[in-house]
């Protein structure tokens, strides 16, 4: 099988766990490689895409090592994680800062500027203290395409 581990994904993991004492290992750098590749995934999916990947005779980590790779990469910094809606978390590379906007027609994401959010986060540490994570900020609604097929159909 090709090396699929873009290195500029590699680089970053080995540093931050050699830095807790912790191993570069092949199905840490696989699970970073697909979170990366698939943008916005379940671990379900994540698993998936690892499965496909090994092929009918290779190895593919299951799905609590999945799991446990994503707490870890988490923790590290290298990846987050976003509830979209009902079922599982998705996870996304941390690499770009961004929240979600999901429409409740299609189920479309849209990875939105955090920016867009800034007059709401400074009123809220104004007015309550409260600092705003946008890493896990998903606004849901509906998108311009489901809004235009539901005026046509009521037409």
């Amino acid at each position: 099988m090709a090396d699929t581990h873009p290195p500029e994904l590699a680089a970053p993991l080995a540093e931050r766990l050699r830095a807790r004492g912790l191993r570069l290992t092949s199905q840490r750098q696989r699970v970073l490689a697909a979170v990366a590749s698939l943008e916005h995934a379940t671990p379900e999916a994540i698993g998936a895409k690892l499965r496909e990947e090994a092929g009918p005779g290779g190895a593919a980590p299951d799905t609590s090592t999945v799991y446990r790779n994503l707490e870890l990469l988490e923790r590290l910094g290298l990846v987050w994680h976003t509830h979209l809606g009902k079922g599982a978390p998705v996870y996304h590379a941390a690499q770009h800062p961004h929240l979600h906007v999901v429409c409740q027609g299609c189920g479309e994401v849209s990875s939105v500027d955090p920016a867009l959010l800034d007059g709401a986060a400074e009123r809220l540490a104004a007015d309550l203290g409260f600092q705003l994570d946008v890493g896990h900020v998903a606004l849901s609604g509906t998108c311009s395409a489901c809004r235009e097929r539901a005026g046509q159909e009521k037409s």
